[in-house]
């Protein structure tokens, strides 16, 4: 089939496309990079033309609640209005276990997606997965001062974005299902944990400084609000065989 993938030059994006041609899928990209604009609509109505079904793994790297809830408000609202002009007949969502525990940043943007996708009147999947192993460098990028990285006391179980793909690709072949069975990594660990072999892979020496996040979101982090419940799928790399096969490179 012709499949469409907003954010298809992202963390999981490369990796379905890259999947979806593999199993002799017909894969258009949708980002900025190729000249289509989720927020303003510039190309996506052309873009979308002869595809059946739409991945969205599109995204925004903030802690603002406002950014995060207008961008994925404006870029949902877009893409589907574009998918009805064109005839598309499913739309796949990827989005973060346990946002309904942590309504605010990042999370409170996720949660409107989720509702506008399903109320925007298009066949849809919705797939929650964990963090993706890729989180520990982004942690250590940008919660790092000098010699000292803050990381957030965190019960983590984070997944290979490529095993997401996969399960994206996998229900893009299924056909629309309504929302699925949460995907989260083999083991729960603590994030302080990851970052320390992450940072003895690669060889930075940097204190970690362990950081309480407040309110709602802070709690889920520390309580395991955001480990996947009982009968969630369950990915098989972990994060060190990640690092060991040259995930941080």
């Amino acid at each position: 089939m012709r499949i469409a993938v907003a954010g298809g030059t992202g963390t999981v994006g490369r990796h379905v496309v890259a999947v979806a041609r593999e199993r002799g899928h017909d894969v258009v990209g949708i980002s900025r990079a190729e000249g289509v604009d989720l927020v303003n609509g510039r190309g996506l109505y052309q873009a979308l033309q002869g595809a059946e079904t739409v991945i969205d793994v599109s995204g925004i790297q903030t802690v603002s609640t406002k950014k995060s809830v207008d961008f994925f408000t404006n870029a949902t609202q877009n893409l589907l209005a574009a998918e009805k002009q064109a005839g598309v007949k499913h739309h796949i969502a990827l989005s973060i276990v346990g946002i309904d525990k942590a309504n605010s940043g990042l999370y409170a943007g996720k949660l409107v997606q989720e509702d506008e996708v399903r109320h925007g009147g298009i066949p849809w999947t919705l797939l929650r997965s964990t963090q993706f192993h890729e989180f520990v460098p982004m942690t250590v990028k940008a919660a790092s001062a000098g010699p000292a990285v803050l990381v957030p006391k965190m019960f983590t179980q984070p997944v290979a974005a490529k095993e997401v793909a996969i399960a994206l690709v996998d229900a893009a072949e299924a056909g629309p299902r309504g929302r699925v069975p949460d995907l989260g990594g083999p083991r729960a660990e603590q994030l302080k944990d990851l970052v320390k072999a992450y940072l003895a892979k690669t060889g930075q020496k940097k204190r970690i400084i362990p950081l309480h996040v407040p309110g709602p979101i802070g709690k889920a982090m520390r309580k395991g609000g955001l480990i996947p419940a009982a009968g969630a799928a369950v990915g098989r790399q972990t994060f060190l065989e990640w690092l060991e096969a040259g995930g941080a490179a």
